[in-house]
């Protein structure tokens, strides 16, 4: 690299070329000062009309899927580039296939790197799979570039600002592989109080009543039987749930953090929330979590609009495993904003008294409550009265579950 010592290097060899009536150090400090400026000029255009570009296949996938990466690096004039550099800030989680991140000083972070030599009004591309293998809201970018003179006597940097989000989200998976049951995981759907029967949604037929309508009659049903029947139909309701996540993995804090529950707690709720979306249901969800990056704790008001999945899903592949405040105070305190017929669904890792205190207080004061726990060492006990509980344990590639509804005489089904 260059510094001033080159120059008092080249004049030093004209005063001894002189005294020593050498041409060939005369020579050599000429082309030494000339070289120097040429150099100094190349590199202040070096990077001049040089661009960067970052591509992705998808910027929206599920763990397990592969996103195509493309990078590009375009030298738009006439001067050439004798080489570059470009160091892309690169999450460690989502290295490309057959390229190794260089290291970096930013903790989970590497560098995807390149070198080129670009002719005049040339390019460069790179083409790589990137394996999304952890869920996670990941951010690829910023680049910085580096480039500089031929000889290598000066360099200059630029830091492409431009950056791209890349969302992994949690995995889905059906009910089934979860234990729970594929059809109602949350128990019975019976609405408290049917506003009124629907005609698209039959559901079977029963003896005919004196107060029946006669244009509920099956008739076929009643020539085969021999007594009249009539249609029966769900009621028209809208069964919303609101999804309480727990990304605690331990009771206190500071006994840290189990990631593999965690991931198994977050893949269940987006598991739980595609079904509700699946059947048409009002859902949301709020989480003890954060975003990345901030103190903002999640919170989806329930929707039945196509696009809150979407919502949900990116909430929970987002999360971060910093609790913001215990789930039962936060089930406490959003509790009172929630409409009175949803169920409330708490899904968590760890099963504490606190939290089991509190579901039996809001059950008692008769909301409906839902209870999945994935804490293998608790066991569902005769105290959850007209909580519906379910209990997942194993793996995510073997799953096991046990299944408690435990109901007083005054219990409803769940909506």
């Amino acid at each position: 690299m260059f510094n001033e010592s080159w120059i008092r290097f080249a004049v030093l060899m004209i005063v001894f070329g002189v005294a020593l009536h050498s041409n060939a150090l005369v020579v050599l400090a000429a082309l030494l000062l000339t070289v120097i400026p040429v150099a100094w000029a190349w590199n202040r255009v070096a990077l001049w009309r040089v661009s960067y570009d970052r591509t992705l296949s998808e910027h929206r996938v599920f763990v397990g899927e592969q996103v195509d990466l493309g990078v590009r690096v375009g030298n738009r004039k006439i001067l050439p580039l004798a080489w570059i550099k470009i160091d892309d800030q690169f999450p460690a989680a989502l290295k490309p296939a057959n390229k190794p991140l260089a290291p970096s000083h930013i903790p989970l972070t590497g560098y995807l790197s390149q070198h080129a030599a670009l002719g005049a009004f040339e390019g460069a591309r790179w083409q790589y799979q990137v394996p999304c293998n952890q869920r996670g809201y990941f951010i690829l970018g910023p680049a910085r570039l580096r480039s500089g003179d031929l000889f290598g006597l000066f360099e200059r940097e630029w830091v492409s600002p431009r950056t791209d989000r890349l969302i992994v989200y949690p995995q889905i998976r059906p009910m089934e592989d979860w234990g729970l049951p594929p059809k109602d995981p949350l128990g019975e759907n019976k609405s408290r109080v049917p506003l009124f029967y629907d005609a698209t949604r039959p559901r079977g037929v029963r003896d005919y009543r004196p107060d029946d309508a006669p244009k509920h009659i099956h008739w076929r049903m009643t020539a085969r039987t021999g007594a009249l029947q009539v249609k029966l139909y769900d009621p028209t309701i809208t069964y919303q749930w609101v999804l309480f996540v727990n990304v605690a993995t331990f009771a206190q804090a500071w006994q840290g953090v189990n990631s593999a529950l965690l991931e198994r707690v977050i893949s269940l709720a987006a598991s739980i929330a595609n079904f509700a979306a699946e059947h048409k249901y009002a859902v949301g969800m709020i989480a003890n979590g954060t975003w990345p990056e901030s103190d903002q704790r999640l919170k989806i008001l329930p929707s039945r609009d196509p696009n809150h999945l979407r919502h949900i899903l990116e909430a929970l592949a987002a999360v971060t495993s910093f609790v913001t405040t215990p789930i039962e105070v936060l089930l406490a305190n959003e509790s009172t904003k929630i409409a009175w017929g949803a169920t409330l669904v708490m899904i968590t890792g760890v099963v504490t008294d606190e939290m089991l205190a509190e579901m039996l207080r809001l059950r008692q004061a008769g909301r409906r409550i839902a209870f999945i726990s994935l804490d293998e060492d608790w066991t569902p006990t005769e105290e959850l009265e007209g909580i519906v509980v379910r209990q997942v344990s194993g793996h995510m590639s073997q799953v096991t579950s046990t299944t408690s509804q435990v109901t007083g005489n005054h219990a409803e089904g769940l909506t």
